[in-house]
């Protein structure tokens, strides 16, 4: 089975696919491509989540790094996507490496290419890497360098071992408001659902209460690790029975971040979007374009219009994000499933620091997440939005991307008044979008729809799966 990299690296199942062998022929590839990159000479930090075997992936990675001359960033511990891409930035790396498979299920893992920026490496970039890949599987290099043991590297200095959780967490102590979070007195409740983000979100709020806060590998009664409505029951319910102020989640690398309100409902990650967004704007007074994804709501298309801020839009997937991040000045930047970044961070998307960043809107603007939230219907008009993931064959996947791709008249009842093929199939009506497209790490397709009511919501999806 060919090796093949999806949005933001190599995903596969543990064991199958994603095997030691596979993971240094990845590496090696990686390894080719981050020697020829600025500050090469430094070196590339290599990190790892909570994942079965992610250490000794990770280990795998750095002595096959080591053995092509580069010199290894090691973490000491399990770390985030975002703590890696920051101590890359920081220690002006030539880049990073992160084992992890973000938010699939503990069957897989991955792995993820940073940049010296600081951010998902450039989709340009992450193409030389597969070619690389590509050709070290249909041509096997005869003679390759020795690899020796990690022991070895380490005593010869070729691979060090860092703390990237300390970095981060006195970075973010000088850039957040914590002060204000603490005098505001909220009762948060944090969910890392088992992921990267344990054992950190204590260190900067100390009377936070956690769930799912202990290594498991197998994120035991989590479907996906990923921080969406449906995966977020256990955090609801008991945001809505205990008291809570706030729930706040991170997916499996902790660059996701899902938010419950103090009810118990879910606040989408298109309303935490711009939430942040007119807070940035409006309080912090800063200033640069906004990026969003295609898939991400109209409602910062009409605040930007009405703020005459520049905004430009991407296909789905943060690394286009990141890319615009890295050569101009954005505000903020982001996508539809919990990631965004701000002019505030690094150009990553970084869930600890983005529920934190929210804690200080809550505690500046002395409302509630719920509060926060309505403002938005009475600002912008009723906006609700709907994501499903359906797995299904390739016959019926081909299938309906095939009617996609002839064009539709129609969603229902709904007159079809305009399609995007930035990324997928972007089908517009009167109040509402819906949009399909490939998931690029699993084998489903990805419907995602907003209206001005649910009803309409659920009339565009069920429309669209019924192609």
């Amino acid at each position: 089975m060919p090796i093949i990299f999806g949005t933001d690296g190599w995903r596969g199942v543990i064991a199958d696919d994603f095997t030691f062998e596979n993971v240094a022929l990845v590496a090696r590839a990686a390894a080719r491509f981050y020697k020829r990159q600025k500050n090469a000479d430094r070196g590339i930090v290599v990190g790892y989540d909570s994942r079965f075997l992610s250490a000794k992936f990770a280990e795998t990675t750095a002595r096959v790094f080591a053995s092509e001359g580069v010199k290894v960033w090691l973490t000491d511990r399990i770390s985030t996507t975002p703590q890696v891409s920051l101590a890359a930035k920081k220690k002006r790396l030539a880049g990073g490496v992160v084992i992890t498979a973000s938010h699939n299920p503990a069957e897989y893992n991955g792995f993820k290419l940073k940049a010296g920026y600081g951010g998902p490496s450039a989709p340009a970039d992450i193409e030389k890497v597969q070619k690389n890949v590509t050709g070290f599987e249909e041509h096997p290099p005869k003679r390759l360098p020795k690899v020796a043991s990690l022991a070895e590297y380490v005593k010869g200095k070729m691979i060090r071992y860092f703390d990237a959780r300390k970095e981060y967490v006195d970075y973010v102590k000088k850039v957040i408001d914590l002060d204000a979070i603490r005098k505001a007195k909220f009762k948060v409740l944090y969910d890392p659902m088992f992921g990267a983000g344990i054992q950190t979100m204590d260190l900067l709020l100390p009377d936070v209460d956690q769930i799912h806060n202990e290594h498991n590998p197998g994120f035991t009664g989590i479907d996906h690790p990923e921080p969406l409505g449906e995966y977020l029951g256990e955090l609801s319910e008991r945001v809505r029975t205990g008291g809570y102020s706030i729930g706040l989640a991170s997916d499996g690398d902790a660059d996701r971040l899902g938010v419950i309100a103090e009810d118990g409902s879910f606040v989408d990650s298109h309303r935490v979007f711009v939430i942040l967004m007119k807070y940035l704007y409006e309080d912090r007074k800063k200033r640069g374009a906004v990026a969003k994804t295609i898939s991400l709501t109209t409602m910062v298309n009409d605040y930007c219009a009405k703020k005459k801020i520049k905004l430009i839009e991407t296909p789905v997937g943060f690394k286009y994000i990141a890319d615009l991040m890295a050569s101009q000045r954005i505000l903020i930047g982001g996508e539809e499933s919990g990631g965004l970044g701000t002019t505030l961070h690094i150009p990553e998307r970084d869930g600890i620091f983005n529920g934190l960043l929210l804690l200080e809107v809550m505690a500046k603007r002395k409302k509630s997440i719920g509060e926060l939230s309505r403002e938005l219907d009475e600002e912008f008009g009723v906006h609700r939005y709907r994501r499903i993931d359906k797995r299904m064959t390739q016959e019926r996947k081909d299938a309906i991307l095939k009617r996609a791709s002839a064009g539709l008249t129609e969603l229902g009842k709904y007159p079809v008044t305009e399609t995007s093929r930035v990324d997928g199939f972007k089908f517009f009506v009167e109040g509402g979008w819906l949009l399909i497209r490939a998931s690029g790490t699993e084998p489903l397709l990805r419907y995602y729809a907003e209206a001005d009511s649910e009803v309409k919501v659920e009339a565009l999806l069920e429309a669209g799966l019924n192609l």
